[in-house]
C-alpha cells in the first residue's frame, strides 16, 4: 500500500496536494459561511459553490497544456494563482471591505482552475509510479483530500470562530504558498519524459475532439464518464455546497456543527481511500463504481430524512465512504487503456463531468425553497439511483462481468 512513497517525486506531490486540499477546505468553510451569514440566501450559497467549478469548460485545454508544458509546471502555476487570489481576499477582509459580491467574484476566478486540479494530480501520479501500484497511488493521493476535509474543516471553522475571516485567511495563503514550493521540488524531467516525444502544436479544440472520439470507441470509458456526470449532478450537491444550509436550517447548528459535518464526510472518505489502497489490484473497478454509485444515491435519500446532527453525521460518513468507493475505481478505469498523448484531454473531459455539480446546485436551491430539503433529497436520490441502474444495464457486458477488461486489476 505504501510502495508509492518510495518514489521521491510522489512524496513531494503528495505533500503539496495535502496542503492545497487543506487550504481549499478551509476556504470553502470560511467563505461559504460568510456568504450565507451575510445574505441568508440559499440561492447565493449554491451560486458560490457552483462558481468553484466554473472552469470545467476549459479543463480539457488545461489537460492539453499539461501534456506539452508538463503537468508539474501547470500545477505550479495554478497553485501560485490560488495563493494570489486568497491573498486578495485576506487584504479585503483585513481592510473591512470584503463583501459577498467580491467573495463571489474571486471564487469564480479560482473556479476557472480548481476543477482541473484533481485531474492534473492523477495524470502526474500515473507518470510517476509503476502501473501495478496505480490503484494504491491514486488512493493515497485521495487521502490528501479526505484528511484535509477533516482537518481543514475543523481548523477552518475553529479559526474563523476565534479570529474571524480576517484572521483565517493568512493561514490559507501560507498553505497555498507552501504547496507551490513543494510542487517546484518535483524533478521536472522525470514527470515530463512521457511528453518529450514530438507532439503536434497546441490545439485544444482538436485535442478535445480526438479525446471524444477515443471515448466513443471505448464503451467502459464512456460509461464511466456518464456516471461521473450523474453523481456530480445528483449526489455531490448535498456535500459540496449545501452543507452550510443543512447545518443552519435543518440541524440548527453553527460553525462548529458545520465543521463536524464536513469532517464526518472526510472520515468516511478517508477510511474508504485507505481500504482501496490496501486492496490494490484486487479491486474490480467497473463493478465497484456501479455498486457504490447506487448506494451513494440511496444514502442521499436517507440524508434528507435526518433532522438531528448526530444521525446526520453518521449518514454523512457513509456518504463519504460510498463516494470514494465509486469514484476512485472510476478514475483508475479512465487512466488505464488510454494513449499517453491524449491522457491530459481525457482527464480534462473527466473534470468536465464536474459541470453537473453547479447545474445540480443551481437547480437544488429553488427546489429546496419551494418544496423543502427532504423532498429535494428524495427527488435527487431516486432519480440518481434509477439513472445509475440504466447505465449499468446499457453497458452491462462492458462493466459487470468479472472477466471484462474494465474489471481487471
Amino acid at each position: 500500500m505504501l510502495s508509492p512513497f518510495e518514489v521521491r517525486n510522489y512524496r513531494f506531490q503528495w505533500s503539496s496536494d495535502l496542503l492545497t486540499s487543506c487550504a481549499t477546505e478551509m476556504e470553502t468553510i470560511v467563505l461559504g459561511w460568510f456568504i450565507f451569514l451575510e445574505t441568508g440566501s440559499v440561492a447565493l450559497l449554491t451560486l458560490f459553490a457552483s462558481l468553484q467549478y466554473f472552469g470545467t469548460l476549459i479543463a480539457p485545454g488545461l489537460g492539453s497544456a499539461g501534456d506539452r508544458l508538463g503537468h508539474r509546471n501547470v500545477m505550479l502555476y495554478m497553485r501560485t494563482i490560488y495563493a494570489m487570489l486568497a491573498a486578495a481576499i485576506a487584504v479585503l477582509a483585513l481592510s473591512g471591505t470584503l463583501t459577498p459580491l467580491s467573495a463571489l467574484v474571486i471564487a469564480g476566478l479560482a473556479g476557472l482552475l480548481r476543477p482541473s486540479d484533481m485531474g492534473m494530480r492523477n495524470v502526474l501520479t500515473s507518470r510517476m509510479v509503476a502501473p501495478d501500484y496505480l490503484m494504491s497511488a491514486i488512493s493515497l493521493s485521495r487521502v490528501t483530500t479526505d484528511s484535509a476535509r477533516i482537518v481543514g474543516a475543523l481548523t477552518g471553522a475553529s479559526i474563523v470562530a476565534i479570529l474571524g475571516i480576517e484572521g483565517a485567511y493568512p493561514f490559507i495563503v501560507a498553505f497555498y504558498l507552501a504547496s507551490g514550493i513543494l510542487i517546484a521540488k518535483i524533478d521536472q524531467h522525470l514527470t515530463t519524459q512521457a511528453t518529450e516525444r514530438s507532439l503536434p502544436p497546441f490545439a485544444p479544440l482538436k485535442d478535445f475532439m480526438v479525446a471524444l472520439r477515443a471515448l466513443q470507441d471505448s464503451p467502459p470509458h464512456l460509461a464511466a464518464m456518464t456516471l461521473a456526470f450523474l453523481v456530480n449532478l445528483m449526489a455531490f450537491p448535498f456535500t459540496l455546497g449545501l452543507l452550510p444550509y443543512i447545518a443552519r436550517e435543518v440541524y440548527h447548528t453553527g460553525q462548529a456543527g458545520l465543521g463536524y459535518m464536513t469532517a464526518a464526510t472526510g472520515v468516511g472518505a478517508l477510511a474508504a481511500s485507505l481500504l482501496l489502497g490496501h486492496l490494490g489490484r484486487s479491486v474490480r473497478p467497473a463493478r465497484m463504481m456501479l455498486i457504490f454509485g447506487s448506494l451513494w444515491h440511496c444514502l442521499i435519500i436517507l440524508l434528507g430524512q435526518t433532522e438531528n446532527l448526530l444521525p446526520g453525521l453518521a449518514v454523512l460518513a457513509m456518504i463519504g465512504a460510498a463516494s470514494i468507493l465509486c469514484l476512485l475505481p472510476l478514475s483508475v478505469l479512465l487512466l488505464r487503456g488510454v494513449h499517453p498523448d491524449i491522457l491530459g484531454p481525457i482527464m480534462g473531459i473527466r473534470m468536465q463531468a464536474v459541470y453537473g455539480l453547479p447545474v445540480g446546485l443551481l437547480i437544488s436551491g429553488p427546489l429546496i425553497e419551494s418544496f423543502g430539503f427532504a423532498s429535494t433529497a428524495v427527488l435527487y436520490g431516486t432519480a440518481g439511483l434509477l439513472l445509475t441502474v440504466i447505465i449499468g444495464k446499457h453497458w452491462f457486458r462492458d462493466l459487470w462481468p468479472s472477466q471484462a477488461l474494465s474489471n481487471q486489476g
